[in-house]
């Protein structure tokens, strides 16, 4: 007999990544690229979802699962999406601008093209609805913020959720007893302090520009900066944001966003590769720091993601100085690889450093299944 499945989609602005998933397994994935381009593969995200759609026409799809990145004060929780819940997060592209319109063209041409099997949004932000007041609340004019939706909302949300629940099987221990630092290390990265699976503190702010270094994106940064540029270079805003998001991070340092190429160059002596890599490893040590402070007692810190799941060099560098906290990194287990969940911390240290892999697509599958009431452990 046919098994249920649950299709995942992640919609970006010219691309859309899927996977079917059934219980106690995941499938084949893949990816749909340059929509709308020249020589892309679909004209548009109708196209591009009906050609995922009958890649598995033969199968039995229990639920479609889609990643929503920002679902504001509103989406607290996954939700089944209807017309109202649709409206709703395409309203939210207001904070959302580069992330929530894909989402809603991808939501709608999957519900166009498969009217009966229900859809799911799972949101990057629900995971940081937990986030106290003194976490989440901005310094600013109080009402102009509330009029506006100004508020740390977090994002790595789906896979910080996932990652916790291995990290604490990878430890032996009941999610509910832990303290962990989570460090998402991509293209995109971000810190978030998690007390006993709840999120307390996280480093992205109203948007994913906050925080640690990244690829292309300044990170944290003096807001009066904006201004100087506006003033001293004449640049307009819409060239302001355009530089912190796509020509900052790593690429501004030195040219290159993919940590492999900077490592390398640093590793051959490049002084702009060097600093670009110390600055990124200041940043996460300056987090992991203050994250230990909020959360009181720290049991791990956990690398995921593309970076902290491959980058030797990065999680030992990151985590240089540290000892007094009781965070040190064994050499040999670090260095030793491997693709699966590990502990590389020295023998005996206070707090363990974890490397887990992260599953965003199985998170969603999971959290669709659950909210749907399917049987199984997705």
């Amino acid at each position: 007999m046919a098994q249920d499945a649950v299709l995942v989609l992640n919609a970006g602005s010219s691309s859309l990544k899927y996977r079917l998933v059934t219980a106690g397994d995941v499938g084949e994935g893949g990816i749909v690229e340059r929509i709308g381009e020249p020589g892309g593969d679909a004209e548009d995200h109708a196209h591009a979802v009906g050609v995922v759609v009958d890649r598995f026409r033969d199968r039995r799809l229990a639920a479609i699962g889609h990643r929503v990145v920002h679902g504001g004060d509103r989406y607290r929780s996954p939700v089944r999406v209807d017309d109202d819940v649709l409206d709703g997060i395409e309203a939210l592209s207001e904070l959302a601008p580069l992330h929530n319109p894909p989402a809603v063209a991808g939501l709608r041409a999957a519900r166009a093209a498969l009217p009966e099997v229900p859809q799911v949004a799972v949101f990057d932000t629900a995971f940081h609805a937990t986030l106290p007041p003194a976490a989440s609340t901005y310094a600013l004019d109080r009402e102009l913020a509330a009029r506006y939706g100004i508020r740390r909302y977090g994002f790595h949300g789906i896979s910080v959720r996932y990652v916790v629940a291995a990290a604490a099987a990878l430890l032996g221990r009941p999610v509910r007893e832990l303290n962990l630092v989570v460090l998402h290390l991509g293209n995109g990265a971000s810190a978030t302090a998690v007390a006993g699976g709840s999120s307390v503190d996280t480093s992205m702010g109203m948007t994913p520009l906050e925080g640690l270094v990244m690829g292309t994106r300044t990170g944290d940064i003096d807001p009066a900066v904006a201004f100087h540029l506006t003033r001293v270079a004449g640049l307009s805003l819409g060239d302001v944001e355009d530089r912190y998001q796509h020509h900052a991070g790593l690429a501004g340092l030195c040219g290159d966003n993919d940590m492999r190429t900077v490592q390398s160059r640093a590793q051959a002596g490049d002084p702009d590769a060097e600093l670009a890599l110390d600055v990124y490893c200041h940043r996460i040590r300056k987090y992991v720091g203050a994250y230990h402070a909020v959360l009181g007692r720290l049991d791990a810190v956990v690398f995921t993601a593309g970076v902290g799941e491959h980058s030797a060099i990065v999680r030992q560098r990151s985590m240089e100085g540290l000892d007094a906290l009781g965070i040190s990194v064994d050499a040999e287990r670090n260095a030793a690889g491997g693709s699966g969940a590990r502990v590389v911390s020295s023998a005996g240290a206070r707090v363990a450093v974890c490397v887990v892999p992260t599953d965003e697509e199985r998170s969603i599958a999971q959290e669709t299944a659950t909210l749907l009431g399917l049987p199984g452990e997705w």
